[in-house]
């Protein structure tokens, strides 16, 4: 597979370094014939906000024959992208290629038409700029990234490594996945989303926090009933109480919560087990298979057996 990654004066080395680092791991590793490029709109250099000139970056012909092309980020003052680049993301996306975008990068992808009706994310500080200049992108800031199949997005900076490591499970499997994340140090993949690293009045939690006290009783007892009556009790609070303090320390309500946590620990289980769809549906509190399969298909576009076969750790 063949990746194509922009590089533009400005960009900054991090952002740059982590999807040559992630997909070059691959290689580096013989789990696939990776290759990388980079690329921009003149073959030539590029000069990195750091101030490091970086040579030999190929035309926009080097994205051509690309099977992924990567915007990495995009120059902090949200200017278009150039026609040039306007027509290798269209004409990439028209003949097969996958784009992503990573944290600014997701605007770029925006701006060439390719989320229109869509989902995306980008990092929290641009949410609400690319709102307003697509109002027909639908901009989720609380996850990590989103992958359309043929486009993906992801969150602010760090989370570009999510998003890679997710291109790999998705090409290579989980296996594959864990290998390049056990080899560069980092988590094959990460819960929540960086509504976490939203800027909000919240106080930080301590020992004797009820909320935590709660969402701590919550992950062990995910197989039984969790009723908002439950899950106050656990806090020691009453449910009016409890339902606005507990939106105000997860930005989420209870029953968003308790759903995405036995979604996460489903998902972990048809990775690493070999426990049934039945079994896994009771340990996570779905009551029965299709229960799950309803929520697992609309959280992930996949049922849960599909998922299985694709992901499962053990098998591969």
């Amino acid at each position: 597979m063949k990746i194509a990654i922009y590089a533009f004066d400005g960009v900054t080395m991090f952002h740059l370094a982590v999807p040559q680092m992630v997909f070059d791991e691959v290689r580096r590793l013989g789990l696939a014939s990776w290759q990388t490029v980079l690329f921009s709109d003149r073959a030539g250099s590029v000069r990195t906000e750091e101030g490091y000139s970086l040579g030999r970056v190929g035309g926009i012909s080097a994205s051509e024959d690309a099977d992924l092309i990567v915007i990495p980020s995009w120059i902090a003052d949200g200017r278009d992208p150039t026609p040039s680049l306007r027509r290798a993301l269209r004409g990439a996306h028209e003949r097969g290629a996958t784009i992503a975008g990573l944290c600014l990068g997701a605007i770029v992808v925006a701006d060439v038409g390719l989320l229109e009706g869509r989902t995306a994310v980008t990092h929290w500080h641009a949410v609400d700029g690319l709102a307003e200049k697509h109002p027909g992108v639908d901009v989720d800031a609380d996850v990590l990234y989103l992958d359309h199949g043929d486009v993906l997005t992801s969150a602010g900076t760090a989370s570009g490594l999510d998003a890679c490591l997710h291109i790999v499970r998705t090409r290579l499997g989980a296996a594959a996945a864990n290998t390049v994340a056990r080899s560069l140090v980092v988590a094959p993949h990460r819960d929540g989303g960086q509504a976490q690293f939203i800027e909000r009045p919240v106080a930080p939690r301590t020992a004797d926090d009820p909320i935590a006290a709660s969402t701590t009783w919550a992950l062990q007892n995910l197989g039984d009933e969790l009723t908002i009556e439950r899950l106050a009790s656990a806090a020691h609070m009453s449910r009016r109480t409890f339902i606005r303090a507990f939106r105000a320390s997860t930005g989420s309500t209870p029953a968003a919560w308790v759903r995405s946590r036995r979604l996460d620990e489903a998902r972990h289980l048809l990775e690493t087990s070999g426990l049934s769809i039945d079994q896994i549906a009771a340990a996570c509190g779905f009551g029965n298979p299709v229960t799950l399969r309803q929520n697992f298909s609309a959280a992930f576009g996949s049922t849960p057996s599909n998922y299985r076969r694709r992901f499962n750790a053990r098998s591969a």
